[in-house]
């Protein structure tokens, strides 16, 4: 009973930097909306500079356990949430075209970041977040990913600035791009849905490209398509598991310490429960409850999922020295350049091997 005040006013912290971060992403400046950026990255950012501003009060209780369960629990409870935003039927149905394309940018992302890893000598769980961030669904990939490697709050804050980064480039210049290249929107949709990491981002330059194309359903086909790419959650996080597991007790570790059974991300099973009750409801005819779960209770689990990632992404800007974060970020931003570019390039020459690129919705 004691332990539940003492991490209250660390959680209410959190949730408090979250609701700022969320208000902020609903302010539009002409053109310009935060969204674009999102709250989780709003979130961290501002955990940050809070944890620069009052370091003692921080990092010392009554606030750090909070911070830390935050960090490490309702990060979890984030991605078990997600899955009721995943129908497994329409994903089937409409995402099934984009698998090639799908899985040859979550290849390369991954494949890039092991060979630059070794080449640049990044530490190798910031390179296995971006790499996995890169490819999957940033904030949401990261979060799923982190908890598996044991990745302290250095290494998530660096991946998620750099993917950060690239979200707001792809964003800005994949729309003319993608036009100016001849896609269709189809061709588009799978583009944006690919090549671009997180979701608001997808969602603006979907949105954007629907305005040039002077068309509507690239935004929704997009986010279908970026919704098939975070199923990849659930192989991605079982191998990195399996593989830690066997790395450690090959290198003499403590089989106590490192059983698949401790390592072993048991939310994700959570994860993979909720997507199927979504589809299971999914194929109810319709009625006052299908009806209501569909339309209200799912988008109020994706506001949920997001406000809880970005609860978790300022405990641990909380937890991250912005100065070290700066001076190390160099090889971590060169890393995502790579696979950032690397996804691209394979989104559109796939598309082009497939035919995918020319057709429209």
């Amino acid at each position: 009973m004691k332990q539940q005040p003492k991490k209250l006013l660390g959680i209410l912290l959190c949730a408090g930097i979250a609701a700022v971060a969320t208000a902020i992403c609903n302010i539009k400046i002409g053109t310009f909306s935060f969204e674009l950026i999102g709250a989780p990255v709003i979130a961290i950012l501002a955990g940050m500079l809070i944890a620069l501003g009052f370091p003692k009060a921080v990092h010392k209780e009554p606030f750090q356990s909070g911070i830390q369960f935050t960090a490490k629990k309702i990060l979890q409870w984030a991605v078990i949430i997600l899955g009721f935003s995943l129908n497994l039927g329409t994903i089937a149905a409409v995402g099934g075209k984009s698998l090639p394309v799908i899985i040859c940018t979550i290849s390369i992302s991954l494949i890039v970041a092991f060979v630059l890893m070794k080449v640049l000598h990044i530490q190798p769980k910031t390179a296995c977040l971006i790499g996995v961030g890169s490819s999957i669904c940033g904030g949401s990939a990261i979060a799923a990913t982190a908890p598996v490697i044991d990745a302290d709050e250095e290494d998530v804050a660096q991946s998620i600035s750099v993917i950060f980064l690239f979200n707001i480039l792809a964003a800005l210049i994949f729309p003319t791009l993608g036009y100016a290249l001849g896609f269709g929107t189809e061709g588009f949709a799978v583009f944006a849905g690919t090549a671009v990491n997180d979701t608001s981002s997808v969602t603006a330059t979907a949105a954007t490209a629907e305005n040039l194309y002077h068309t509507s359903g690239i935004l929704s086909a997009a986010v279908t398509v970026k919704l098939t790419r975070t199923l990849a959650i659930i192989p991605i996080t079982l191998g990195l598991a399996l593989y830690r597991t066997r790395k450690a007790k090959a290198s003499g570790g403590d089989a106590t310490d490192f059983s698949f059974k401790k390592i072993f991300p048991w939310f994700i099973l959570f994860f993979i429960a909720a997507s199927i009750i979504t589809t299971v409801v999914g194929l109810l005819p319709e009625n006052h409850f299908s009806t209501f779960y569909n339309a209200q209770f799912v988008a109020w689990m994706k506001w949920l999922a997001k406000f809880f990632i970005a609860m978790a992404m300022a405990a641990i800007g909380l937890h991250t020295n912005i100065v070290t974060l700066i001076k190390k970020g160099g090889k971590p931003i060169l890393l995502g350049c790579c696979c950032w570019v690397s996804i691209t390039i394979v989104s559109i020459l796939v598309q082009y091997l497939t035919g995918i690129y020319t057709t429209n919705l």
